[in-house]
């Protein structure tokens, strides 16, 4: 699969996919928490599918935090 792919290409791919991963894992952790549900949740951004499931259930469900006592 890498066949002529050397060290230095790999830690490019490795580096450039955590960086996006974060660039997307921490606004959905923020999103998450100001919503009032756990900011684990926003893990769900970065698997397929889950991810499209993640923000409907963000947008239809009742937050936590607007609820009023």
């Amino acid at each position: 699969m890498f066949g002529n792919v050397a060290v230095p290409e790999l830690l490019m791919l490795v580096v450039v996919g955590v960086v996006i991963a974060v660039a997307v894992i921490w606004p959905a952790c923020r999103i998450c928490a100001r919503a009032g549900y756990s900011p684990w949740l926003g893990i769900a951004a970065v698997i397929p599918v889950v991810n499209v499931l993640l923000l409907w259930f963000l947008a239809l469900a009742e937050w936590p935090a607007r609820r009023t006592a």
